[in-house]
């Protein structure tokens, strides 16, 4: 039997103290979460983050840093993810353009506002990541090879 993790991309998105995130549905609950997604056959991380960025918030970005590399195991279903967290900046926002399939919106959050919705986090790296961006971790996006 195999075993590989499901490899996906977020994305902390700052912006005068707020943060971008999505609101979604996900596994029938209504969520707050970076924009984030899985990595595509033939794409790079950066590349996988800019596109899962654009497609879930309308908002084109420039990724400047790593923040963090973490396996997650989901207690909804068991799945373990590969999650790598990008510090990137907001560049463009295309408001007219379609968001993916159960996104609800994209929203601008303060940290204080995203602890007051802790029980519609989509999972606790939602709020840990951006804790370790304020912390001012970050790792050059060289760490990453391509």
């Amino acid at each position: 039997m195999s075993w590989a993790p499901h490899v996906t991309v977020a994305t902390i998105v700052e912006r005068d103290g707020r943060f971008l995130l999505v609101y979604e549905e996900a596994e029938g609950k209504k969520v707050y979460n970076q924009p984030a997604g899985h990595l595509e056959a033939n794409e790079t991380l950066i590349e996988a983050a800019i596109r899962e960025t654009l497609e879930e918030t309308g908002w084109d970005v420039k990724p400047e840093a790593v923040v963090s590399v973490r396996l997650y195991e989901a207690p909804t279903n068991g799945i373990t993810y590969l999650r790598v967290t990008f510090a990137a900046t907001a560049i463009a926002q295309h408001p007219d353009r379609a968001l993916d399939n159960g996104i609800i919106e994209a929203v601008w959050l303060s940290r204080e506002e995203i602890v007051a919705r802790l029980p519609e986090l989509r999972s606790p790296m939602t709020l840990e990541v951006i804790d370790e961006y304020l912390s001012g971790k970050r790792f050059d996006l060289s760490l990453l090879g391509n």
